[in-house]
C-alpha cells in the first residue's frame, strides 16, 4: 500500500502542477466523447494504451468486460451505459477485450468456479460467447482462449445494443460502436470489422468500426 501512497504524493507534487489548468477546467464539467468499456485486469488501462488525458474517457471495467443485455433490473453497467450515452452524449462506444483474460479463461476450460459463485453467475452474461466459440476447432488451449475473448466482444456489442439510449443513437448515426481486442504482449489492437464481420489490425485498418455507417437513403 506505501507505494501507492508514495505514487499520489508524486502525482500531486510532480504531474498535477503539470495539468493545473486541465483539472481547473474539469472540477465543474467533463465532456469526454467515448466510453470505454474493459475488463478490470491490471494489466489493461484504457487511458495508458489510447494515451488520453483525464476527462477524456468514461470508462467502465468489470470482469470480462460484459454489458449485460437491457432489462428490468437496474445495474450499474446499464445505469452508466445509459448516462454516458444519453446524459454525456458520447459519440462512440469501445468494448475492449484482451489477451490471457482470466474470466475469458475460465469459460473456454470450463474451469470450476463454484467457490466464487458472483463471478459463476456473471460470466454468464457471455454465454452466446461460448456457444459459438465451443463448436469451432481449436489448435491449442491458447487459441480456444483467443477465440473466445474475441465471441465474447460481439456478444457483449449485441448486448448493449439492447440499451435503449444505445438503440436510438445508433438509429439517429450520433454513435459508433468499436470491438477491440489488445494483445498486452506486442502492445497491438485488433478491431472488428463490422463490414467483414472479422478482426484485423487498428493500426492497418484506422477506419474500421463495428458498426458502419449507414447510408442515408431518399426515397
Amino acid at each position: 500500500m506505501q507505494d501507492i501512497i508514495d505514487g499520489f504524493l508524486k502525482f500531486q507534487r510532480d504531474a498535477f502542477p503539470q495539468r493545473s489548468e486541465l483539472f481547473k477546467q474539469l472540477a465543474t464539467s467533463q465532456h469526454p466523447r467515448t466510453l470505454f468499456i474493459s475488463c478490470s485486469d491490471s494489466r489493461l488501462v484504457p487511458e495508458l494504451v489510447t494515451q488520453r488525458e483525464p476527462g477524456d474517457l468514461f470508462v467502465i471495467r468489470n470482469a470480462g468486460n460484459i454489458v449485460p443485455s437491457y432489462g428490468p433490473e437496474p445495474g450499474g453497467v446499464t445505469a452508466t451505459v445509459e448516462y454516458a450515452v444519453a446524459g454525456l452524449g458520447v459519440t462512440d462506444v469501445v468494448i475492449c477485450g484482451h489477451s490471457d483474460c482470466g474470466a475469458m479463461t475460465a469459460i473456454a476450460t470450463c474451469k470450476c468456479m463454484d467457490h466464487m459463485p458472483a463471478v459463476r453467475n456473471w460470466l454468464h452474461y457471455a454465454d452466446s460467447a461460448k456457444v459459438v466459440s465451443e463448436v469451432r476447432e481449436h489448435k491449442s488451449e491458447r487459441d480456444r482462449v483467443d477465440s473466445m475473448v474475441r465471441e465474447n466482444v460481439i456478444a457483449q456489442l449485441a448486448n448493449i445494443k439492447t440499451h435503449p439510449s444505445v438503440r436510438l443513437a445508433l438509429d439517429r448515426d450520433s454513435l459508433a460502436l468499436h470491438g477491440w481486442v489488445y494483445d498486452i504482449e506486442t502492445g497491438s489492437i485488433d478491431t472488428l470489422d463490422g463490414t467483414t464481420g472479422h478482426f484485423v489490425s487498428l493500426a492497418e485498418h484506422p477506419l474500421a468500426c463495428a458498426t458502419p455507417a449507414r447510408l442515408n437513403l431518399v426515397a
